[in-house]
């Protein structure tokens, strides 16, 4: 292959460079958002896509934010593949804070009295007694979910319409400049 890496890298690269880009996190965050604002679509499309995956990384369904939020977003008339990015706001980093927030908002709103987790905490001990850590969670999360939605939509929106009017005048000089009719 004329562009095929000598050495291709192994499991251990890509787990690495997952949880720190190599890029940086600022850059990293920065591309996504240059992504977000050239997709092909509506600035509602695209913002509510984004939106819907951000608010279903709240609940606590891994394995199935993606179709969550691809849902979610056909529902509403949002982009399929913003929503995709959208669900990158729950990742390593973030999903310890937004577990804990969902699980004692939970509590808050059932009116329970689990403000601690317990130690043995695990995947078997949450399907083994799912009212006591997984339904705080969910119940938790929905409310959490709808505030994360508003506070993607808004600026997510406004920063769209602002590239994409920016867009068509740099279309319009350059058919001015150049005597192409759009």
């Amino acid at each position: 292959m004329l562009f095929a890496r000598r050495h291709k890298p192994d499991v251990s690269h890509h787990v690495k460079n997952f949880l720190w880009p190599r890029i940086g996190w600022r850059r990293s965050i920065f591309y996504v958002f240059h992504r977000l604002r050239r997709m092909q679509g509506t600035p509602y499309a695209i913002a509510a896509g984004f939106a819907c995956g951000a608010s279903v990384s709240f609940t606590p369904f891994i394995g199935f934010h993606f179709a969550m939020a691809a849902l979610l977003a056909w529902i509403i008339g949002g982009n399929l593949m913003a929503s995709a990015f959208g669900t990158v706001v729950g990742n390593p980093w973030t999903f310890p804070f937004i577990w804990l927030w969902s699980y004692q908002l939970g509590n808050v709103i059932l009116g329970t009295s689990g403000s601690e987790l317990p130690a043995e905490l695990g995947f078997t001990f949450i399907f083994n007694h799912p009212g006591q850590v997984l339904l705080p969670m969910i119940v938790g999360g929905f409310p959490s979910g709808i505030v994360a939605w508003f506070v993607f939509y808004w600026p997510l929106k406004r920063m769209v319409e602002s590239y994409h009017r920016i867009r068509a005048h740099r279309r319009q000089v350059r058919a001015r400049r150049y005597g192409v009719r759009s």
